[in-house]
């Protein structure tokens, strides 16, 4: 599952030219008619869409099971696909994994958790935690790069990044540094940084994905669908009971009839 997971990120990663960092910053009031015309980030918008989509799907596959049993062993085995997407250096599954079981529906089956095996998914957390400016992932990817650049087999090549993070970096040193100096020199070390960055992306999303490709499972992966953020919360109450005010509350709220518009 994890080299299935790899192919879609990295066909999708693809998909993206440098081109659309740039129009995804360029500032509205800086561009001129025509090339607003131009504005064009369709595949890195649906690059970021996917990555909420394996979300939702991890989420909804943990609790469209009323048996805990079988719950407990669809969240052990999507923390080792996981960690077998942290070991090829995808990344960007990783954190969408994680955040599919970190969604509040399934964090709060409490009776669920507490038969899972945790360690390994302790160690991963770790790994993507956002203390310090994800100082933990930004070390662990420095590490994938530098495993890449020396690499001769397609597998150690991988490096898919934690996208939204990328674009979010890339965002910031835009607007967070001037383009200009106080003595109205161009400032030189900005551009390099964001050049540099994004020609790292691009040798990135080069990399032929050396996994043998099983189609079924990446029609499945792409196409199955996924609950409501209601949905969810619905299944998650069936699997295990609201138990204090707030869930309670929350509960009733997602059963009360909708009103229907008067006849008269």
């Amino acid at each position: 599952m994890a080299q299935q997971l790899t192919h879609i990120e990295l066909e999708r990663l693809g998909f993206i030219g440098p081109e659309e960092f740039v129009q995804a910053f360029a500032k509205e009031s800086n561009i001129d008619s025509s090339y607003k015309d131009l504005k064009k980030t369709n595949n890195l918008e649906v690059y970021v869409q996917w990555f909420n989509k394996l979300s939702y799907m991890v989420a909804t596959q943990a609790v469209s099971h009323v048996k805990k049993k079988q719950r407990v062993r669809v969240i052990e085995w999507w923390i080792e696909v996981a960690r077998e997407s942290f070991n090829i250096g995808n990344f960007n599954s990783l954190m969408g994994i994680i955040a599919g079981l970190n969604m509040s529906p399934v964090s709060r089956l409490k009776k669920t958790w507490s038969k899972v095996q945790t360690a390994k998914f302790s160690v991963l957390e770790h790994q993507m935690d956002p203390t310090s400016n994800f100082s933990s992932y930004r070390s662990t990817l420095k590490a994938a790069m530098w495993r890449s650049a020396g690499a001769v087999d397609d597998r150690q090549k991988i490096v898919i990044p934690f996208f939204s993070l990328l674009v979010k970096d890339l965002y910031f040193l835009n607007e967070g540094c001037a383009s200009r100096l106080p003595n109205s020199y161009i400032n030189f070390d900005k551009f390099w940084q964001l050049a540099k960055q994004v020609t790292e992306f691009m040798a990135w999303k080069q990399v032929t994905c050396p996994f043998e490709k099983v189609s079924h499972v990446i029609t499945y992966l792409q196409g199955t669908p996924v609950l409501s953020e209601t949905g969810l919360a619905l299944a998650s109450f069936e699997c295990e009971g609201p138990d204090n005010s707030y869930e309670k509350e929350r509960y009733k709220n997602i059963h009360r009839p909708v009103p229907q518009p008067s006849s008269s």
